[in-house]
């Protein structure tokens, strides 16, 4: 593992112990996981599928995806954040499969999914436009592309801290929809932008920054 990739995991690994105190990512309100459970089953619909969470963190989403019975592979680069994924479906009596490894480049050999899924990733990655580029051609034909993103801290905030020694990010504090949208449009047959900010339950209360999907089909 290159030097950034170990920061960044390392940064992730400290980070899971408390990720899921995040209504969002916990997903512990019933009306913020109801939330979810509605836009992941437009999102994906049908089924059953083969979904591949790309930076799966604690699985909060992949067991949503696992409960609509889709089949299930979470890919993260922080071990830690793995074992909790794999802990939360087990738990719950779900079959998912999870994997250490760069969600940029997940390690799934020739397999191929109806559905890529990633949710407030690609902020963190030092090549964001080759995950997408590498993401697309992981998806069968008609698969759909799913990405959760937003442009973070729009209000003015200071930018914390991230992972020392990973240097500057090409989307450090987010993407817009159009910025997003821009990457992803000249590989893809469809696309929509869905807004999100407007959804106060997905966030656990109101927010101001932008949020969005980007739907896209292959």
């Amino acid at each position: 593992m290159d030097t950034r990739l170990h920061a960044i995991a390392e940064y992730w690994n400290d980070a899971a112990p408390a990720f899921d105190h995040e209504p969002d990512h916990g997903l512990g309100a019933e009306a913020t996981r109801q939330a979810w459970v509605r836009r992941v089953a437009e999102w994906v619909p049908g089924g059953p599928l083969d979904v591949l969470d790309a930076g799966c963190g604690t699985g909060s989403l992949s067991r949503l995806l696992a409960e609509a019975g889709h089949r299930v592979t979470g890919v993260d680069l922080a071990a830690e954040m793995v074992e909790r994924a794999r802990a939360k479906l087990a738990g719950a009596g779900l079959a998912g499969r999870f994997m250490v490894g760069d969600a940029s480049r997940p390690p799934v050999g020739a397999e191929r999914f109806d559905a890529v899924l990633c949710r407030h990733l690609l902020w963190t990655l030092p090549d964001p436009e080759a995950a997408l580029r590498h993401w697309t051609t992981l998806l069968r034909p008609g698969g759909r592309l799913v990405l959760i993103e937003g442009r973070w801290r729009e209000a003015g905030a200071e930018s914390e801290p991230y992972a020392e020694g990973v240097g500057e990010l090409p989307w450090a504090g987010g993407a817009s929809a159009e910025q997003l949208a821009r990457a992803v449009r000249p590989l893809v047959r469809e696309l929509r932008v869905e807004p999100l900010s407007q959804d106060a339950e997905l966030w656990g209360g109101p927010v101001s920054d932008e949020r969005y999907a980007v739907l896209a089909t292959v």
